[in-house]
This record gives structure tokens, C-alpha cells and sequence, in this order.
């Protein structure tokens, strides 16, 4: 089975990620997902494969080379809450000609060039789209895809020689807790992949470090016919610490390495309100001055407003795989060479977010990202080819190959 056919079925099913939830995983149907799996692991061969209590999906193929390392090639099972995942309704456009595409007959939902420019390198392919009202799920089953049918090519040809080969498939990646329960000591790799990335053929070693800041405001509601010198709107005073902010260091505004900060959301009235930002930042010493920023306008609006008026939560939530991936450059080049073998001359990209990979390097299995060939993540817009897929399976193949 190629690695499309095998996507095209996974993406039937909704494994969206629910931060609200404290349970592993956060969604049931994650735990579905991942039986599913199991047995279709099972069915081509891999005796061990098991599904734990938090949902983490793992299995392994033995060697068929002495004296190789134990490559873990990993994919996270979740999607985004940003769009809907269901209901799917997934095209081919066969041989896609390279201009705007109208994923159906609302006007607005045009996939095009123009704003997504990368779609001009798979002219010709065979490009697969949602209809423009869920996302499609090629993050990250797109990976999960393609690491199971290199699984099955694996162990239906014995000539391609390799070592041990261990395979997980993690949940809550999206939420930021895919590493959490994850079992490096038992996953038994020397070191690691994920597949998670995008366009091919960039491979992925450094990534934001990043940090949430999750800030109450407490105000005081008054009568409004009676406020004066009373009432404390916590909507304005939330309103105000925005302007603080700087305005043109957000994600609209920045690029490659460019730290921001990012107002994620904000609810409330006029005697309490909430306000969550995200901060990242590629340089560690950049983003602890963030984390410092808004610790000072949280200071100087309690000056201002009375103590307790503001309470922030500030928590680091991972940090750039690079400077622990610094001491095994071996295994990015390694990376490298299984795309130059298929013709590409590929190079490094940091990643503008997060990947299991990075909080797995910091637990001692080093793991850089590998792409999927995957483009427009986390939308409507979202698409991949079938070309795509099956180089990346060819990729994979060169990965584990026996040297």
C-alpha cells in the first residue's frame, strides 16, 4: 500500500487534541486511533506493537545487520482544534497546474499561489485538498502514514539491510505534551526522527524556545451611573497591557528566526478578564529578556492599578533542540544524505513552533524533524501530494539503510 492510501483512511478519523482535558490522551478518539493502528502494525508483522494506558503507540522491527544503531522514526497521532476534522472530504486534483484551486463554491475558499507560494514547486503532482471546510490531517498523519509503509516495504524485503528499527506514535503533540509520558528508556533507539515537518526537502534541528503566560486581571464593577473613581474595568486594564506589548514583535510581523510575542486569546468582563499569550524566541538569551518584559508591565500596571490587579502565570513549555543536537550533528547529516540520494540538495530550516522532537533531545534521545512533504498546517488550506509521500518514504528508506 502506498503511503497516500493509507493517509487517505487515517484522516477519516477526528483525533483532535482538547487542552481543556487533563487525561492522556485528551481525546478518546486519539486512543481509537491508536488501536486502529496496533492492529494494522500487527497484521504486516511487528510482533511487539502495543498500545500503553496514555495512549503512546510503539512497536519495533528487529535487525537485519549487526554492528548498525537503533533508529526511532516517530509521528504524532493528534490534530489541531483550529478547524474541524471532520466532516472529511478529501480530493485528488490529478496532475494540479499550479494556479488557484477553489476547494468548493463559497468564494472564499480558494487555495492559491499567491498566498501559499510553495504550491509552485508541486506543479504537476497530485495534490491532495480538503473541501475548504476541515482541515485535512496531513499534520501529522501524513507521518504516520509514510513511517508505516516504509514499515511494510521493511518487512517485505529482507535485502534492504538495517538495524533495529523502534516506531511511536505519540498523542497531545499538539497541546504540547506529546513527550510527556513517552517512553525513551523502553523505546530502545539510539537516536531518532520525527516526521513532522513540511516541505520537502528542509530537514529541522532548531526550534523556538517557548513559554506561556497566562495573566489574570481582577477589576472592580460598579454601577456604571455611579463608577467614577470606582469601578476598575479589567477589560480596559487587560486592553492596556496589550498596547505595552511591542506591536510589530508578533507573528504577523516576523519571520525565520524573529522571536514574538502572541496574544492567543482573551475573555472576560468588567470585573475579571484573561488574557493568554504564547512567547517564543529562537535565542535563549532573547527570550528569557521576554519573559523579563512581561514580567516588568505586570509590575508597573500593579504600581499603577493596586497590587493583585494583575497575577501572572509565566511557564516554559520547551526549548531549542539545537543545543542539544550540537553534540550529534552525525544524526542531521545523516538526514541530509538520505534526500541527497534522492537527487535534492537539502538544507536546514528552523522551525517557527515546536515538535515532540525537541523536548525528546532534552530527555536524551536526540531527534531531529524530518519533512512530510505536508504544506499550510493547522487550517482549511492545508494540502500534500502523493509525489511528496512517496519521496519521503524513499527518504526513510535511505535513512535506515545499513552503512
Amino acid at each position: 500500500m502506498r503511503a497516500y492510501e493509507r493517509f487517505l483512511q487515517y484522516i477519516q478519523f477526528d483525533t483532535t487534541s482538547d487542552e481543556t482535558c487533563e487525561r492522556c490522551p485528551s481525546s478518546e478518539s486519539q486512543r481509537v486511533f491508536g488501536k486502529r493502528l496496533v492492529a494494522e502494525m500487527q497484521q504486516m508483522g511487528i510482533a511487539d506493537a502495543r498500545i500503553d494506558e496514555d495512549g503512546y503507540v510503539y512497536g519495533s522491527i528487529p535487525a537485519n545487520c549487526p554492528d548498525q544503531p537503533s533508529i526511532g522514526l516517530i509521528a504524532h497521532m493528534d490534530t489541531v482544534d483550529e478547524a474541524p476534522a471532520l466532516p472529511m472530504n478529501a480530493r485528488i486534483i490529478h496532475g494540479y497546474d499550479g494556479g488557484d484551486v477553489a476547494l468548493n463554491d463559497d468564494g472564499r475558499s480558494v487555495l492559491s499561489p499567491c498566498l501559499f507560494p510553495p504550491l509552485k514547486q508541486v506543479a504537476g503532482e497530485d495534490l491532495i485538498v480538503t473541501d475548504g471546510r476541515t482541515l485535512l490531517g496531513a499534520d501529522d498523519k501524513a507521518g504516520v502514514a509514510e513511517i508505516l509503509t516504509l514499515c511494510e516495504r521493511l518487512l517485505a524485503d529482507d535485502s534492504i539491510r538495517h538495524g533495529k528499527i523502534c516506531i511511536g506514535f505519540t498523542p497531545d503533540e499538539e497541546i504540547g505534551r506529546g513527550a510527556d509520558r513517552f517512553d525513551v528508556a523502553g523505546f530502545g533507539a539510539d537516536f531518532a526522527y520525527t516526521v513532522d515537518g513540511g516541505e520537502l526537502p528542509w530537514i529541522e534541528y532548531e526550534n523556538f524556545n517557548a513559554a506561556s503566560a497566562a495573566i489574570q486581571i481582577n477589576g472592580l464593577s460598579v454601577h456604571p451611573g455611579g463608577a467614577k473613581g470606582k469601578m476598575k474595568n479589567a477589560l480596559l486594564m487587560a486592553l492596556e497591557l496589550a498596547q505595552m506589548m511591542p506591536a510589530t514583535e508578533i507573528p504577523a510581523c516576523t519571520e525565520g528566526y524573529e522571536g514574538f510575542y502572541h496574544l492567543n486569546d482573551m475573555s472576560g468582563g468588567v470585573e475579571h478578564a484573561q488574557m493568554n499569550y504564547i512567547i517564543r524566541d529562537h535565542d535563549r538569551q532573547k527570550f528569557e529578556a521576554r519573559k523579563a518584559y512581561i514580567r516588568r508591565v505586570v509590575h508597573y500596571l500593579n504600581e499603577k492599578h493596586g497590587a493583585g490587579s494583575f497575577v501572572l502565570e509565566l511557564k516554559d513549555s520547551y526549548y531549542n533542540m539545537k543545543e542539544m543536537l550540537l553534540e550529534h550533528m552525525d544524526v542531521v547529516d545523516r538526514a541530509m544524505d538520505a534526500f541527497r540520494a534522492l537527487g535534492y540538495e537539502p538544507g536546514a530550516l528552523p522551525i517557527r513552533g515546536g515538535t515532540d522532537g525537541a523536548r525528546l533531545s532534552y530527555m536524551g534521545l536526540p531527534c531531529p524533524n524530518l519533512p512530510t512533504g505536508g504544506m499550510n498546517c493547522h487550517g482549511r488550506f492545508e494540502c500534500i501530494t502523493i509525489q511528496s509521500m512517496d519521496q519521503v518514504v524513499e527518504a526513510l528508506v535511505h535513512l535506515v539503510r545499513a552503512r
